[in-house]
């Protein structure tokens, strides 16, 4: 038996343990896998970030994906992580102040990556809906801050039938969007984006459970999806969390080792920029 997965078994079997002498709610101790890693941005280590390429392949490698996405000028609902086109396309443009059809759907956000991929533009989320299936999870980063967003993305989604709350959700770092987003779309599952300390004071701290918790709850999130440190996320900070009925997501964890720790302190999914990477590595052990 690998030692990682001796770890992972006896860890497991301590946590059954509590559970059947009745003691206080047990954290669930997952593993890498199809299911529980998220690839950042799509597979973004092999193929450009928030493009289709990268959408697809992870899919063709069995895993759900994350999507950042901004509502253009005209409407249209793209993904793109930065607030300015600039990094990945040489277009110094706000997302929010592009237009889709005059310059957003014209522009290459591929060549930067590599000549291969020459062309390649960024995605409309409609696009990306459509690579939804039952078993696997889209995670949909909101990044527009005005709350008026929300109605053109749940027009997209009112308009497809593959993506559903079993297979598709919402993470976004702010409280008013998250709000709103339950609000028009109640039935699908929102969490928090958030870091573990706190950068208002100086120098910054970690948060607390406590603190994690009050922001989720102010947000009407169901759960916190928040950057992975070990020395302040650990097991009894999310066994914490967790019994405070909510769920318990970390990003963006690259190295295997990190990834198992972020497993073995109740993490319920992994996002990573190196999915595929990190799973071949994980069974190769």
């Amino acid at each position: 038996m690998k030692a990682t997965e001796t770890f992972v078994r006896a860890f497991a079997a301590v946590v059954a343990g509590v559970v059947m002498s009745g003691c206080t709610t047990a954290v669930a101790v997952g593993e890498p896998a199809y299911d529980t890693l998220i690839a950042h941005r799509g597979e973004s280590k092999d193929a450009p970030e928030n493009t289709m390429p990268a959408y697809r392949m992870a899919v063709d490698r069995g895993f759900g994906f994350e999507c950042d996405v901004y509502v253009s000028s005209d409407k249209r609902v793209f993904s793109f992580h930065d607030r300015n086109l600039k990094r990945t396309t040489g277009v110094d443009k706000k997302c929010t102040e592009a237009s889709w059809e005059e310059l957003v759907s014209k522009i290459d956000a591929g060549s930067w990556k590599g000549d291969k991929w020459k062309g390649v533009r960024p995605a409309l989320l409609e696009e990306i809906l459509t690579l939804a299936r039952d078993g696997r999870r889209i995670y949909v980063e909101i990044k527009d801050t005005d709350p008026a967003a929300i109605k053109y993305i749940r027009q997209v989604f009112e308009k497809q039938s593959k993506a559903t709350p079993k297979n598709t959700l919402f993470i976004c770092f702010f409280p008013q969007m998250c709000r709103e987003l339950k609000r028009q779309m109640p039935e699908y599952k929102v969490y928090f984006l958030t870091g573990p300390v706190d950068d208002r004071v100086h120098p910054a701290r970690p948060k607390t459970p406590g603190e994690i918790i009050n922001e989720v709850r102010a947000a009407d999130a169901d759960g916190v999806d928040i950057r992975f440190v070990p020395e302040i996320v650990t097991a009894d900070f999310v066994r914490k969390v967790r019994e405070a009925g909510l769920e318990f997501h970390v990003w963006t964890v690259d190295a295997l080792d990190e990834t198992l720790k972020a497993f073995a302190s109740g993490a319920q999914t992994v996002t990573t920029n190196c999915a595929k990477k990190q799973l071949d590595e994980y069974n190769a052990r």
